[in-house]
């Protein structure tokens, strides 16, 4: 598809968002106190839209994360793969857009993350998961707080019913949780703080579910009450002895990182563009 880069993606996306700016602005408004969040349909043009998703890697083509805490392939190395997709994570960086979503959810300077530590994308197939848990509090580097989360869905006719859905928990683990159904061409965007417990539900047929990720982060964090934790999960309600062992290995995570701040080992999960390689 010519003439689609990271700028004109940008302007579609801008403009939608803009277009909406009064409706998203109550939706986010009327959740903050708990899990802020927000979504917006028909994004981009359909057509683009699903070029996107036709140019997804296959899933080999990717990491495979498979634990008790998560079962699905991510890629942060975008100059592996199709142009497209690192020019659609990167629209999302735009200053415009970055701005505009940081009015939206009352945040005065949100920054875009070039490494996209822990971004970039992601495909969930068949069984594929990801427990409650909440997003590490900083970037890479711990200078900076995580304070968003921006989620596009770009695969074609994905009904509700299978599975693959963003699930927000703003009572805890314990309570019930808010689906967000990961719906062809839908960007959804929730806050990230102390409370953001949040989950991806099983994948329930033989398809890959497909996403675009993005975090914006912030010298500041979003509640005065947030402190630095490592990604911590937990087992869903049902699912007690996988939360007891979840509990532990979350203790054990974070003792490490009171000792080795930026962790044992580097966390790969990063874009390492051609002149970091070396």
């Amino acid at each position: 598809m010519e003439n689609i880069d990271r700028k004109s993606l940008a302007d579609l996306i801008y403009s939608k968002i803009l277009s909406e700016e009064l409706i998203i602005q109550k939706q986010f408004d009327q959740s903050k106190d708990k899990i802020g969040y927000f979504f917006v349909d028909d994004l981009l043009p359909k057509n683009i839209a699903s070029y996107i998703y036709e140019r997804f890697p296959k899933p080999e083509q990717t990491t495979l994360k498979r634990s008790l805490r998560e079962y699905k392939y991510i890629a942060a190395q975008m100059d592996k793969y199709d142009s497209i997709l690192e020019e659609i994570i990167y629209a999302f960086q735009d200053e415009r857009i970055v701005k505009l979503i940081g009015k939206i959810c009352n945040i005065e300077t949100p920054l875009p993350d070039s490494n996209l530590y822990a971004g970039g994308i992601s495909m969930m197939g068949h069984e594929n998961y990801l427990n409650p848990h909440l997003d590490n509090s900083h970037d890479k580097d711990r200078n900076l707080w995580r304070v968003l989360n921006l989620l596009y869905y770009v695969t074609p006719d994905w009904d509700e019913k299978n599975g693959g859905n963003l699930e927000i928990w703003p009572h805890g683990v314990k309570e019930e949780q808010i689906t967000i159904h990961s719906k062809f061409n839908r960007l959804a965007i929730m806050a990230t703080h102390q409370g953001s417990w949040h989950s991806v539900s099983p994948v329930k047929i033989d398809r890959i579910r497909c996403c675009v990720s993005n975090y914006y982060f912030s010298k500041e964090p979003l509640l005065s009450s947030d402190e630095f934790h490592v990604t911590s999960f937990r087992g869903r309600p049902e699912q007690k002895t996988v939360d007891a062992i979840l509990r532990v290995d979350n203790s054990l995570r974070m003792g490490l990182r009171k000792v080795f701040k930026k962790g044992v080992i580097e966390n790969p999960h990063v874009y390492k563009k051609k002149d970091e390689k070396k």
